[in-house]
């Protein structure tokens, strides 16, 4: 590998590190930011939906905006957006303006889901140039950025340090690390030159019994990984009587078992089918759910977490890649999946908002466990469709970005669906 690239692949390790930092930072504090804008559960999750809200308008406008101007310029605003959204959550916090925290939170979502789709198409055509797959492990800096934010959150809710500089502290360490890991990505990646209409040959995609098992499949894992990052400490709080400290711990675990599922996927997605990678992910993730919802034991609930993380880290990113090997039309494929898990990281938040505001945080969560059940039951029957749901070996000489695809690790979609700008996973989503 020459220096240029390996200068290239360091900085998108820290391009995804970066934002994972800044989404831990923001979860860890959201007991303190709750407190300071005396906001009930349901009001809460009305101010998560600015989160949900821009990583839509970030996810869908971002395909078309990387095939007109390149990857450079999307990750440039979308890292510099997510730099600037943590100081206005915290300044939204010191002055208990709901509004002001959901359009920091809006600033956040739509940075990470506008640089997502770049930054992957970046990521797969370094697989390209060096031959080997790296996009796991660059999602993997993500859920490692998770794990030192939460710690640190975690440290400054115990100290009382106040959110405001807290927040406005991490958009500060995130801006002059971005600008200088931008300044390493060439010009001219994921530019597509105008192309005629490919004549549709078959029925509309959504019309295909495997993806819509596997739209289903991804709405369940979607769901669960949103609603722990959304939730989980003041599920902790509120729930089940931790303070607001301990509260943000629990969140480390969740976010260092992401981190560990993560690097350690691919492993079992070289030896197991991706059907059996999904019904294993939905039943861990199930079972700690279900130890967190109806056993009263802190203890418990947070050890739960491990199993909640875990089954959580390669549902949806291993349904992405499924998506796109399901059959022709691979980009239409993935975006109709990829568009069912957004609608769970949208929906998500303020559903499971008001349904805590009348049954409590802790029973809420039997949404998440029901379509995690039904994800178990149903990711068997994906085994049918072998070319989908068993990845392809990466070979000696990987062939020209965006004709073929590389092997889909387990929190990548493949190079060609990335060279035709199609969703990726966001551990915002995460």
């Amino acid at each position: 590998m020459d220096h240029a690239t390996a200068r290239r692949r360091l900085a998108l390790f820290a391009l995804f590190f970066l934002p994972g930092l800044g989404l831990s930072s923001w979860v860890t504090r959201t007991p303190d930011v709750r407190d300071l804008l005396g906001a009930s559960t349901a009001e809460m999750g009305l101010v998560l939906f600015g989160l949900s809200a821009g990583s839509m308008i970030g996810i869908l406008g971002s395909g078309v905006l990387v095939s007109r101007f390149g990857t450079r310029p999307v990750v440039t605003v979308g890292i510099l957006a997510t730099a600037i959204s943590t100081p206005v959550i915290g300044a939204g916090a010191g002055l208990s303006s709901s509004a002001l925290v959901a359009a920091g939170l809006f600033l956040f979502g739509f940075g990470v889901g506008g640089g997502e789709v770049a930054m992957n198409v970046e990521g797969a055509d370094v697989e390209r140039v060096i031959g080997r797959a790296v996009l796991p492990l660059m999602h993997g800096f993500f859920s490692f950025g998770t794990v030192v934010g939460a710690i640190l959150g975690m440290l400054l809710t115990a100290g009382s340090f106040p959110v405001t500089w807290h927040l406005t502290v991490i958009g500060l360490i995130t801006a002059p690390i971005a600008v200088l890991a931008i300044r390493q990505l060439p010009t001219g990646i994921g530019v597509q030159p105008r192309t005629a209409a490919v004549e549709k040959t078959g029925p509309p995609v959504w019309r295909d019994s495997t993806l819509l098992l596997i739209g289903v499949v991804v709405l369940a894992m979607a769901l669960a990984e949103g609603a722990a990052n959304d939730w989980l400490p003041l599920l902790m709080v509120d729930g089940h009587g931790f303070d607001a400290a301990l509260g943000s711990a629990v969140y480390v675990v969740f976010a260092a078992a992401m981190t560990i599922g993560r690097f350690g996927g691919g492993w079992f997605l070289d030896r197991f089918s991706r059907a059996t990678v999904l019904g294993a992910s939905a039943v861990i993730g199930g079972i700690g759910v279900a130890l967190v919802v109806f056993v009263d034991n802190q203890i418990v609930a947070a050890a739960a977490v491990l199993l909640w993380g875990v089954g959580a880290a390669l549902g949806f990113p291993v349904a992405l890649s499924a998506a796109g090997d399901s059959g022709d039309n691979p980009t239409a494929r993935v975006s109709l999946v990829a568009t069912v898990g957004y609608v769970a990281f949208l929906v998500g938040p303020p559903a499971l908002g008001f349904l805590g505001e009348h049954y409590g945080l802790r029973y809420a969560m039997i949404t998440v466990l029901v379509l995690l059940a039904v994800a178990a039951v149903l990711a068997p029957a994906l085994n049918r469709a072998r070319s989908a749901m068993d990845p392809v070996p990466v070979g000696p000489d990987p062939v020209p970005f965006g004709t073929e695809r590389v092997p889909a690790g387990p929190d990548q979609v493949s190079s060609g669906e990335a060279g035709d700008q199609a969703p990726a996973s966001l551990d915002t989503a995460r």
